[in-house]
């Protein structure tokens, strides 16, 4: 029975970390897809509708630092990235301080300024909720109450995952359009696409944060962090 307990939460280990390092790639993947048409700095190629000069590059600026959020985000919760406490602690500081801060303080701005009440809604909050769980986990891990760091940090990175959820509801929510005759053509699949990233915005965090409560909720999540 002591042998069984002990090799639970190792047998689990090696899933939960082979899960992460697939959610690493598929955040890099979204997330070259998401920074290419601004590499060149070309407002005319932005994804978003853009009111001015600035707006384009706090837009580019809330892009790039969000890039470096969703890259470095899954490396905190490898299991051997994390029994390295210098690397876990550096590399959770340059997720929150080079990712998540800039990335949260451009959002706001660049909301506001879209003149969409969706666009405003749909990227202010989260970036309100993106802050506040980051302070929330450094607090936890001051306190060094790691089962709570590691679940704000865990509800944070949901935050920092909208930009892959956004655009996985993007092409569902069209496809649900078409038994309404709501796109027919590729100018209007195009504009309805461009439509529906505010929408895919307002909602992606909010299935994110859902998913994540669930995990952190279920007895087994909670073994296994209270364990590792």
């Amino acid at each position: 029975m002591i042998h069984h307990q002990r090799s639970g939460p190792a047998a689990v280990r090696p899933a939960r970390a082979r899960k992460i390092w697939l959610m690493l790639i598929v955040a890099a993947v979204f997330g070259a897809v998401l920074v290419s048409p601004y590499l060149g700095l070309n407002s005319d190629g932005s994804r978003l509708d853009v009111t001015s000069e600035p707006h384009y590059y706090l837009l580019v600026a809330h892009i790039f630092t969000a890039l470096v959020a969703l890259v470095l985000g899954p490396l905190q919760f490898i299991p051997a990235i994390r029994a390295r406490r210098r690397m876990h602690r550096t590399i959770g500081r340059c997720y929150l301080l080079a990712g998540v801060l800039p990335s949260a303080l451009a959002a706001v701005p660049v909301a506001l300024l879209s003149g969409r009440i969706i666009t405003q809604i749909g990227l202010t909050i989260p970036a309100i909720l993106w802050l506040v769980t980051g302070w929330l986990a450094v607090r936890a891990a001051r306190r060094r109450d790691f089962v709570r760091h590691r679940n704000w940090m865990m509800r944070n990175y949901a935050l920092t995952f909208l930009a892959v959820t956004s655009r996985i509801l993007v092409p569902l929510l069209l496809l649900a359009q078409i038994p309404f005759g709501g796109t027919a053509g590729a100018g209007s699949i195009a504009a309805g696409a461009q439509s529906m990233i505010p929408i895919g915005q307002a909602l992606g965090w909010i299935v994110n944060l859902i998913v994540v409560e669930i995990l952190i909720r279920r007895p087994r999540s909670r073994r296994a962090l209270s364990s590792a």
